[in-house]
């Protein structure tokens, strides 16, 4: 497999975006440069692109990810990895908000902190984030699993359905319906299964599971109490 040198700098997006569909339709793998931090960044690649962007990205990079490993140096902004299907997506530094949001699949890597409500609406798939997610992270998920190694902020799991956010360290606060329970050593070790290709297995971790209190599943539309008071 060749590599590819793909300039950012001041060029027009779907220009950018269309050479990266080209090389991965290649085999090439690709190394982007002088990122500047800008939007909307390998965006819909395909399953076998491999691609490093040096630096920083902005908002939706990784977006609608069909099966692509996405490198990232440094930091992404908001949105990363939105709707993504499958592949793996790994920041180096900080990662904004809404990282994840409705995936269905694969699999997002922070490696240091994740902003407010990582995997809103989530559908599938697993985000591992080894510092701290922000507030009100795991929003509405539907499935899948929000793995956190340095605690959450406020509001976490608000209004789950049936995903699953994970943590070890301290929670700020919990949100609406949400049930903390124990985990079986059969989940423990599943999500381990998850860490371990990552190098982040740690069996000292004291792990909280949430979960739906699914009381918000069948609430009647016309009592408020439902869900504004639980």
């Amino acid at each position: 497999m060749s590599e590819v040198i793909i300039d950012v700098s001041q060029r027009h997006i779907r220009e950018i975006n269309q050479d990266m569909q080209a090389a991965a339709k290649a085999g090439d793998r690709m190394r982007v440069t002088n990122t500047l931090s800008r939007h909307n960044l390998g965006i819909g690649l395909p399953p076998g692109a491999d691609l490093h962007f040096e630096g920083s990205v902005g908002y939706f990079c990784g977006g609608l990810n069909t099966g692509a490993t996405i490198n990232i140096e440094r930091n992404a902004g908001w949105a990363l990895g939105e709707g993504m299907s499958d592949g793996m997506i790994t920041v180096g530094g900080y990662c904004g908000m809404s990282c994840g949001a409705a995936m269905m699949g694969g699999t997002i890597h922070i490696k240091g902190d994740a902003g407010p409500r990582v995997g809103a609406a989530m559908k599938g798939g697993n985000i591992v984030v080894e510092g701290k997610i922000g507030y009100q992270s795991g929003f509405m998920a539907h499935s899948g699993r929000i793995i956190a190694l340095g605690g959450a902020g406020e509001s976490c799991a608000d209004a789950l359905w049936e995903g699953e956010v994970w943590v070890a360290g301290p929670v700020e606060s919990v949100g609406v319906d949400v049930n903390t329970v124990e985990p079986s050593a059969e989940e423990v070790a599943e999500v381990d299964a998850i860490l371990a290709p990552l190098g982040l297995v740690d069996t000292s971790r004291d792990w909280r599971k949430m979960i739906s209190g699914q009381r918000l599943w069948y609430f009647e539309s016309r009592d408020a109490n439902a869900w504004l008071m639980i």
